[in-house]
């Protein structure tokens, strides 16, 4: 039900079928290289809320969390830029990076709203979605998640389009590099 283990699952999908196709020798098509992309970007979110909003809320630093949370990202994003290479991504292919994270907030928003537990006695997956807390939608509170749902969510969608921006900013770098040591 939460998103680190929908990007997980998801990652690993994205990898075995990379594998399989590499196996056989096949090539790898614009779409592929864009979904991997995606995929990379929201196990980029996954680590990033854990370490920079989940930990200093209180997250435990366990070796599930740290597997889920930290290794699958760093090795995940290290894959990218080591396959990337060869890809043919282009910049506007950025807005794709928002995605995953629309049908989550989504998702989760209708789990809010039909009452699911997510954890015991939490309708929300993630503090930051909790609707009901005292700061709402779009209002701001002293108090956990700080700032409102709404708030959270279109933050995330800007720091997600930064990071695929700044992904692909490297990626070229890295191709440029390797021309140029090819030369």
């Amino acid at each position: 039900m939460f998103f680190t283990i929908q990007s997980n699952i998801a990652l690993a999908a994205i990898c075995l079928i990379g594998l399989v196709k590499m196996l056989k020798g096949k090539s790898f098509s614009e779409l592929w290289y864009i979904i991997k992309f995606v995929g990379t970007i929201s196990i980029t979110l996954t680590g990033a809320v854990f370490c920079f909003v989940l930990i200093p809320a209180g997250a435990v630093w366990n070796v599930q969390n740290v597997l889920t949370h930290v290794v699958v990202p760093v090795a995940g994003i290290l894959d990218f830029f080591v396959t990337g290479i060869s890809s043919s991504i282009k910049k506007r292919n950025d807005l794709w990076v928002i995605v995953p994270p629309i049908l989550y907030a989504i998702y989760a928003g209708i789990g809010y709203a039909l009452n699911w537990q997510f954890a015991e006695g939490c309708n929300y997956p993630y503090f930051f979605l909790n609707w009901g807390s005292s700061a709402g939608a779009f209002g701001f509170s002293d108090e956990l998640p700080y700032k409102g749902s709404a708030w959270w969510i279109l933050a995330l969608f800007f720091m997600l389009l930064l990071v695929g921006m700044l992904y692909l900013l490297i990626l070229d770098g890295l191709k440029k590099l390797l021309h140029k040591g090819n030369r």
